[in-house]
C-alpha cells in the first residue's frame, strides 16, 4: 500500500473515528485504524464493537486531487500513536507506505516514522446493513434534536434502557423521548420517509452524543437506516453505526399530564438567569433544590435556603398565570438544563399540582415537551 495524501484532511478524518475507538478493549485490534486504499480513494474506520465510524476520502474532490493512491491496500495502525502524529507532521503533504512484514512508513517532509502494522484482515468487518428502509432528516435538525433530549438520558446501569434515547417513527414523524425516570425530554418532527414504516427503537446516548460531535453545521439531508440491532447514519462521506440497546422502552405517555390546574408564562432567558442565581447557594450538598411559589400580580418567588450558608430571593415578572396558587421545589439543575434547550422568547409552564410532574414548552410550539418531577421537601 503506498498514497500521499492531503495532511488537514487526513487530521480531520483520523479525529472523527478516534471517537469510536476505546482506550481499553478486550479485542486488541480495536485499539486501532484501520486504513484501506483503494483506487477511489482512502476509508478509515474505527470501533469500539458498540459504535464503528468510517470516515472515507476521496481520491479526488471538485476537480482537486487529494488523495494520490500509488499502490491500494490495507493495514491497521496504532490509534493513538498514528492521531497524534500526523496531528505533528512539519508540511501539508503526508506519504503513507506499507513495507514488508506489516511495517508502516509515514512520511512528511524530513520527518519520517516506522509504524508496526497490524494485519487489517483480522480487524471486525462493519455490520452489512440492507438499505431498503431509509428515511432522511436534515443535519442542523438531527443536531437539535438529539441536544435537545440526550441530556435527560440515565447515566445509572440499573436500568440500561433508560441510557438511550427512544426513537419512533410513525405517520411521517419522528418522536425522540429520554427519561432518566426524574424528568423526561420529548422533541418530535416531520421527516422524510420512503415507505410507511413504523420504528421503535432505543440507541445509546453515548452514540448520539458522539454523532452530534462529528456532522457538520449544514443542511444536507442525513440518511438513517434502522436494522433489527443496528442503526446507521450515513452523511457525506461518513458512515455511523451504532448498535441499538435491546429490551422494551417503558410507555412516558402515561407520565405527562394532559390537564393542567396552574399556567405560568415567563421569560426564558429571564427565568433561566433566576434559577442560576438561585442555585448558587443550593449547589451545596446534593440536594441543589430551588422553590417556586406564586405571589399577586403576575409575580413569581424564585427561593432557596440552605440554613448553614444563607438564603436567596429573587421575583420574576411573569406576562400571565392562570389557575390555583401553588408553591413547589425542583432540581435548579434539571430546569436549568431543560430550559437551555428551548428555543423561543417564552415558555408556558403548566402543573397540576405541587406533588406531580409539571411540563415546560415555548410558547405556540408542540414539537418540544421537558418534563420534571418535584422533589419534596417538607
Amino acid at each position: 500500500m503506498k498514497f500521499i495524501i492531503q495532511r488537514d484532511r487526513l487530521v480531520q478524518s483520523v479525529q472523527d473515528v478516534m471517537k469510536a475507538v476505546p482506550s481499553r478493549t478486550t479485542i486488541p485490534i480495536l485499539t486501532g485504524i484501520k486504513l484501506v486504499a483503494n483506487e477511489e480513494g482512502v476509508a478509515l474506520t474505527g470501533s469500539d464493537s458498540d459504535i464503528s465510524i468510517e470516515s472515507f476520502i476521496p481520491a479526488q474532490e471538485n476537480d482537486q486531487e487529494v488523495v494520490e493512491i500509488i499502490q491500494p491496500g490495507a493495514i491497521v495502525l496504532q490509534a493513538k500513536f498514528f492521531s497524534e502524529i500526523v496531528k505533528k507532521l512539519p508540511t501539508d503533504l503526508v506519504e503513507i507506505r506499507v513495507e514488508n512484514h506489516l511495517q508502516t512508513v509515514i512520511r512528511s517532509g524530513n520527518s519520517e516514522f516506522n509504524l508496526n502494522g497490524l494485519d487489517a484482515e483480522e480487524y471486525p468487518h462493519l455490520p452489512q446493513i440492507e438499505e431498503e428502509n431509509i428515511f432522511k432528516i436534515p443535519t442542523d435538525l438531527l443536531k437539535a434534536m438529539i441536544r435537545q433530549t440526550v441530556f435527560a438520558v440515565s447515566t445509572s446501569e440499573t436500568r440500561p434502557i433508560l441510557t438511550g434515547v427512544n426513537w419512533k417513527v410513525e405517520d411521517g414523524e419522528l418522536i425522540c423521548i429520554a427519561t432518566d425516570s426524574h424528568r423526561l425530554a420529548l422533541r418530535k418532527a416531520r421527516i422524510e420517509t420512503i415507505a410507511d414504516d413504523s420504528y421503535n427503537v432505543v440507541i445509546p446516548g453515548k452514540s448520539l452524543n458522539e454523532l452530534s460531535k462529528i456532522l457538520d453545521d449544514q443542511n444536507e439531508p442525513v440518511e438513517i437506516v434502522i436494522t433489527e440491532n443496528q442503526v446507521l447514519f450515513k452523511a457525506e462521506n461518513l458512515l455511523f453505526f451504532s448498535r441499538l440497546l435491546e429490551g422494551n422502552y417503558p410507555d412516558t405517555s402515561r407520565l405527562i399530564p394532559t390537564d393542567s390546574k396552574t399556567e405560568v408564562v415567563v421569560q426564558t432567558k429571564e427565568f433561566l438567569q433566576a434559577i442560576d442565581r438561585a442555585s448558587l447557594l443550593a449547589r451545596e450538598g446534593r440536594n441543589n433544590v430551588v422553590k417556586f411559589s406564586i405571589i399577586e400580580n403576575n409575580v413569581v418567588e424564585i427561593s432557596s435556603n440552605t440554613p448553614e450558608i444563607g438564603n436567596v430571593v429573587e421575583e420574576v415578572q411573569s406576562s400571565s398565570i392562570e389557575g390555583e396558587d401553588l408553591k413547589i421545589s425542583f432540581s435548579a439543575k434539571f430546569m436549568m438544563d431543560a430550559l437551555k434547550t428551548l428555543e423561543g422568547t417564552d415558555i408556558n409552564i403548566s402543573f397540576t399540582g405541587a406533588m406531580r410532574p409539571f411540563i415546560i414548552k415555548p410558547l405556540n410550539d408542540d414539537s418540544i415537551l421537558q418534563l420534571i418531577l418535584p422533589v419534596r421537601t417538607y
